[in-house]
Parts: C-alpha cells; sequence; structure tokens
C-alpha cells in the first residue's frame, strides 16, 4: 500500500498564562490507503490537535503535511475548503446531528455543501444509509434514533465527503460497549469495502485492538504503543 498522508515534524503549541504550551514535539505520521490507525494516549495529550491538523481545520506552527503527495497547507483558503469538502470525512464523539433534520437529511447536507447536485446527493446519501444498516429510519428525526443509529447517520455524513480519509475523534465514546463494538465493526466493514484510510484517536482497549496499527501520542510525539493500557473506565467489553 502506498502512503495516503505523511506527517514530518509537526509542532503546535497554545498559549497560556503568557507561555507557550507545546502540544505536538515534531511529530511524525504515515498512512497508508486502505489503513485504520488508532492513536491512543490521555486526555489532553493532544489527539484532537492532531486530527484537526490532518484535517485542515487547525495549522502546524512548523513541519511538513503531505496528502496525496501534495503539501496540504501551501493550498490557498479555497483550496483548503475543496479539500476537507471532498477528500476528508470526520466523525466526533457526539454525532452533531441537525435536530430539525431527517438521517437522510443530515447525510444530505454534507454533499450539498460540497456542491452535489441534490438528485445524486439524495441517492448517494440513501446508499451509505443501507450500507450503514439504518435505511429503514432514513425517514427518522435524529430524537427519533438510538445512540447508536444516530452514530451510524454520523459516518454516513462523514461518508458523504470521505473520498479518501476518515478522522475519527472518540467515535464510540459516548456508546455502551456492546454498541460501541457494533458501531465499529459497521465503520471497519465499510471502511475495508471503500479502502479509505482512517485515524481515529480513542482510549477504547478493544476498538483500538481492532485498527490495523496502534501509536501512543505521548510528549508530542507519536511511538508504536507496545505498552499502552487505556484508562480502566474504557476497559469494559461488552
Amino acid at each position: 500500500m502506498s502512503d495516503l498522508l505523511r506527517a514530518v515534524g509537526l509542532t503546535r503549541s497554545y498559549r497560556a498564562g503568557g507561555k507557550a504550551l507545546p502540544v505536538l514535539r515534531g511529530l511524525d505520521l504515515e498512512v497508508a490507503r486502505g489503513e485504520m490507525v488508532a492513536i491512543v494516549g490521555e486526555s489532553g495529550v493532544g489527539k484532537s490537535t492532531l486530527l484537526h491538523i490532518l484535517g485542515a481545520l487547525d495549522r502546524p506552527d512548523g513541519g511538513s503535511y503531505l496528502f496525496d503527495g501534495e503539501e496540504v497547507f501551501g493550498r490557498t483558503p479555497d483550496e483548503l475548503a475543496r479539500f476537507r469538502n471532498h477528500e476528508i470525512g470526520f466523525v466526533f464523539q457526539f454525532h452533531n446531528l441537525l435536530p430539525e433534520f431527517t438521517a437522510l437529511e443530515n447525510v444530505m447536507i454534507a454533499g450539498l455543501i460540497g456542491g452535489r447536485p441534490p438528485s445524486a446527493t439524495e441517492t448517494a446519501a440513501a446508499r451509505l444509509l443501507e450500507e450503514l444498516g439504518v435505511a429503514e429510519r432514513a425517514a427518522h428525526l435524529p430524537a427519533q434514533l438510538s445512540g447508536g443509529e444516530q452514530q451510524r447517520v454520523a459516518i454516513a455524513r462523514a461518508l458523504m465527503t470521505a473520498s479518501a480519509l476518515v478522522l475519527a475523534d472518540e467515535p464510540t465514546g459516548n456508546l455502551d460497549p456492546a454498541t460501541a463494538w457494533r458501531v465499529f465493526e459497521v465503520m471497519r466493514s465499510v471502511q475495508r469495502t471503500r479502502q479509505l484510510a482512517v485515524v481515529v484517536a480513542t482510549h477504547n482497549e478493544r476498538l483500538a485492538l481492532g485498527c490495523d496499527r496502534i501509536l501512543q501520542l505521548r510528549e508530542g510525539i507519536l511511538t508504536p504503543a507496545t505498552h499502552w493500557h487505556p484508562p480502566k473506565q474504557e476497559m469494559a467489553r461488552p
């Protein structure tokens, strides 16, 4: 498999109390096409910061980020917006579905923002809901869906914009262990079918072990997670 993304020497600091607080300290990361990589680490260590940079929602202070061989942050603002809308899908711990829209409409919105024709967008959204196993819930509002169903709809929404990469920030963190694993299995199946690269930040041991690789973020750099153990509250199995 060839590398889809390659980050070299990423640095990122934030200002706190008049001082610079380093979060990323020369971080390197390579992710191949069709590979699912888990990023683990303590809360507040910078996992979300890293995902935001990989999704071009935030800029690093230094370093290089190549996507498909092209420097991401050498693009214009309009080019970055197209990059986010056509290459990448985002899945978060809280589904953030729009409460006044149906499941189908929530998925469609992502495609419409990306400039897809309405008819083609509706067809693609319906197909994604079927692929995620919630086609029969297409006309339901988020409040009428279970937590697992809501997160499946959120994954479908992410896939509307992801032609190559999905970034998932604690995608099952708000679900009970049994539901979390079912949602992960569906996401993993779709990822393999579509040969998407996925970078998932998680505390969930079982989810991490279900990925192709586990990397630990500690002191601003990534290393293979050979001795990582999740917090005790995250170790429950269904």
